[in-house]
């Protein structure tokens, strides 16, 4: 009996991830718990463990594919002593291309990815011409049932593509592409019209958009059909403007474009989510660092070797003290209600090559410093390396961004939803104070920027928090009570 293997979930909110390398072959026998591939998120590369025993039949998604979509087909487990019967092989292909995962099959079958717009384009064929263009099944507009009984099949095939079934019979659907090809061609910016089809009887395939990307400047390019005019491809939510680069400007060639990767696409759209969605407001306070400064001095003279008490590692722990001090911004909006954390867990941001990444220290209001030092050096190197799991990146209640070591002065920052804040943290400078006597005086001063949801956290919320985040930076003996 054939056992198909398909794409994991590795965290709660991935929808596709690359399959970086398979460390299994046809015809090797795997076990349950058997490490057999590696799959990259938009966060971590993780090992993909096998859930069932048998022999490795048939890899249907070759190492390198990248976009593989949640429980798409990726191979294929049999029995030992069995064969996969031409019934069985068929079901697991089948259900591959549903999902839009070209296949490792002969190139006649290849250079198609998705046979269920076939079906489409077939059965549009065939449909009976109707006398007006309003009754007609294809219609802009027609509802489902529309299309009658007989046509299921093509309702199915609709359902599985991300093609609206009010768009059959528009001028763009009547030529001959898979639907991957249409979202590369709507994403780049590329007229359909001018693109030469490699697949079976002309079909457009995602290797002719690809093609066409390349070599715009002699042919296809972004799709100008009016001087005046720059048709550009419609957003996914209908909110965000697609960015592209008008070719009237900026010329073919002119420039490399590197293709996003994962972690990128990903920030990008969260960030550009919160800060549309998001109603938020920034609330600044500078802070005196001598006492923290000189308590970390002395605990770093005590401390066993290879134990190094950072600033930063201080700041977590007065952030996760003033969460629970101040429980009212330890919170995040949902549309039920607002949700009240019991535990501070601290996202700390961390730059990693391509982009951001968010572990988090959970727990941080009782644990450590020393403790908090080894997680942070941890889960930073592991961060760096792709290597975190997705419970060490997500599910914290309050994110914080330091960017002091670059010498920038102050900032604010864009909320990490469903988190309610996020504090930004400057660098640490001399500055002249006015001392408690009166005089002037010289002290080692940072400016913090908290950005709030104003959702869940009002002005005076947030000024307390603050008023207890610096209590315990200039009174640094306050955290270890």
């Amino acid at each position: 009996m054939a056992i198909e293997i398909t794409m994991p979930a590795l965290s709660p909110t991935m929808e596709e991830g690359n399959l970086t390398k398979w460390l299994v072959k046809a015809g090797d026998t795997v076990e349950a718990g058997d490490v057999i591939a590696e799959i990259e998120t938009d966060k971590a590369t993780m090992e993909v463990e096998a859930v069932d025993e048998g022999v490795v039949a048939e890899i249907l998604v070759p190492e390198g594919t990248e976009g593989v979509a949640v429980n798409a087909v990726i191979a294929v487990l049999i029995e030992e002593g069995e064969e996969l019967g031409a019934q069985g092989a068929d079901d697991a292909k089948g259900a591959q291309e549903a999902s839009g995962i070209p296949a490792t099959a002969p190139a006649s079958e290849a250079a198609d990815t998705e046979a269920s717009a076939e079906a489409v384009q077939d059965s549009a064929k065939t449909a009976p011409p109707s006398p007006a263009p309003s009754a007609s099944p294809s219609a802009p507009g027609a509802p489902a049932t529309d299309l009658g009984k007989d046509h299921g099949d093509v309702r199915a095939a609709l359902a599985s593509t991300p093609m609206k079934l009010a768009d059959v019979g528009k001028g763009e659907a009547r030529i001959k592409a898979s639907p991957l090809a249409r979202r590369i061609a709507a994403l780049k910016g590329i007229d359909l019209g001018g693109v030469a089809g490699s697949g079976p009887k002309g079909r457009i395939v995602r290797a002719d958009v690809e093609a066409a990307v390349v070599g715009g400047a002699a042919g296809t390019a972004l799709i100008p059909t009016q001087a005046a005019e720059v048709v550009r491809p419609a957003s996914p939510d209908g909110l965000i403007m697609p960015q592209v680069l008008d070719d009237r400007v900026y010329a073919p060639g002119s420039y490399d474009l590197v293709p996003l990767d994962g972690m990128r696409r990903t920030v990008a759209r969260r960030l550009t989510q919160s800060f549309m969605q998001v109603p938020h407001f920034p609330l600044t306070v500078d802070i005196q660092l001598d006492r923290l400064l000189a308590a970390r001095s002395g605990m770093n003279a005590a401390a066993p070797e290879g134990v190094k008490i950072s600033v930063n590692d201080m700041l977590i722990k007065a952030a996760g003290l003033a969460l629970i001090d101040e429980p009212d911004c330890n919170a995040s909006y949902t549309d039920e209600g607002i949700a009240y954390h019991k535990s501070a867990h601290i996202s700390v941001a961390v730059a990693i090559d391509g982009g951001l990444i968010t572990p988090v220290i959970r727990d941080a209001q009782s644990k450590a410093l020393r403790q908090i030092s080894s997680e942070m050096k941890d889960l930073a190197t592991r961060a760096r390396d792709r290597k975190l799991k997705p419970q060490e990146y997500m599910g914290g209640t309050f994110s914080l961004s330091n960017l002091g070591m670059f010498g920038i002065k102050d900032f604010a920052s864009i909320i990490n939803p469903p988190e309610g804040m996020i504090m930004s943290v400057g660098a640490g400078e001399k500055r002249p104070i006015v001392l408690e006597d009166g005089t002037l005086g010289v002290g080692t001063m940072m400016s913090v920027t908290l950005t709030c949801d104003h959702r869940v956290i009002g002005g005076a919320e947030g000024a307390r928090w603050l008023a207890a985040f610096k209590r315990y930076v200039e009174t640094p003996e306050a955290m270890l009570l």
